[in-house]
């Protein structure tokens, strides 16, 4: 398993913008193979940002690597309508190979 996470520093007052600009986009993510789940994350407020995180798992980091080639990706990550920036720099990739994961039992019905 493989998760990919990003994490914006978005500008005080644009956070709506942000927002609206992830939970309208055409992500395509249901349809790619190896695709496992996806999470947008609200961290703390800060004086002049709030920090945001995209927390994507994939099956495997080739799966990850070939969604990034893919037109699918070209698609989501076409640029926003926007006349101000909403974010503070570029976001901060960092990419990750699970090595444990530990799940909740599931109750018997």
């Amino acid at each position: 398993m493989f998760i990919a996470m990003n994490r914006f520093k978005v500008n005080k007052g644009s956070e709506a913008d942000f927002e609206a600009v992830w939970l309208n986009r055409d992500s395509q993510l249901a349809d790619l193979p190896g695709f496992v789940e996806f999470h947008l994350l609200r961290g703390p407020e800060r004086d002049d940002y709030t920090l945001y995180s995209s927390h994507t798992i994939w099956a495997t980091k080739a799966d990850f690597e070939n969604w990034t080639k893919s037109e699918a990706f070209r698609t989501a990550h076409r640029g926003a309508p926007s006349s101000k920036p909403l974010f503070a720099g570029h976001p901060e990739f960092e990419g990750f190979e699970v090595i444990q994961t530990i799940e909740r039992a599931k109750a018997a019905a």
